[in-house]
């Protein structure tokens, strides 16, 4: 059964790579998190040949392994948003200098299959490098990510995303006891900035990986 799943699963995120391709994204199908960190480490970044690095909030990207290794990195300026030691204002500047880095990681909330990336923003460092600043991002993006359309992409993120993270980092919302949107007024209200990306300008600045397995939220 799982073997079905795997190849209807492939066949899907294939024709999501050639609409991403279409929309002037760079775009790669793997099999799993494992396949995406050797994708990463062996071509991608070498050809990008990145002096720093930085990534916006992913489980996807800690999912897949690349935070424990990239964060070690001696040869590249590694600035870590992730890390917990440093005072809010230090942890806001680093957000700030990893706008300006050579590569960045990170998610996706939704990916339409028309190749539209659709996420929402507490801060907005996350969608902000997305949109520009870092000169490469790298998205990586498990197959649950995958809805028909825009209606479904932000059905999806107030439904299910906003909900699960706002629960996952313990922010004091009314979604935290209830697992649904109210759009509320919280200080700590995570949804706050939209990006709909339709095209990626330059071209190939932004490459996506679509990974053959259910990660992130």
């Amino acid at each position: 059964m799982s073997e079905f799943l795997e190849k209807f699963w492939e066949m899907r995120l294939n024709k999501v790579k050639e609409k991403l391709e279409k929309n002037k994204f760079s775009a790669y199908v793997v099999p799993s998190e494992e396949e995406a960190r050797k994708l990463v480490l062996e071509k991608l970044l070498p050809a990008i040949n990145p002096s720093s690095l930085s990534w916006g909030g992913s489980m996807t990207f800690v999912q897949s392994g690349l935070y424990d290794l990239l964060r070690k990195r001696e040869d590249i300026e590694v600035i870590d948003t992730y890390r917990k030691d440093i005072s809010p204002e230090e942890a806001l500047e680093n957000r700030r200098r990893a706008l300006l880095v050579d590569l960045f990681f990170t998610g996706t909330n939704a990916l339409t299959e028309d190749g539209w990336l659709v996420n929402l923003d507490m801060i907005g460092n996350r969608v902000g490098a997305l949109a520009f600043g870092p000169k490469k991002v790298i998205v990586l993006v498990g197959r649950n990510k995958i809805v028909s359309d825009l209606d479904e992409a932000m059905l999806r993120v107030k439904q299910l995303s906003a909900p699960a993270n706002t629960m996952r980092l313990n922010k004091k919302t009314p979604c935290l006891t209830t697992g649904e949107c109210h759009d509320c007024n919280s200080p700590d209200r995570i949804c706050n900035v939209w990006t709909i990306h339709e095209k990626c300008f330059p071209e190939k600045r932004i490459t996506v990986i679509l990974i053959n397995k259910d990660l992130g939220l």
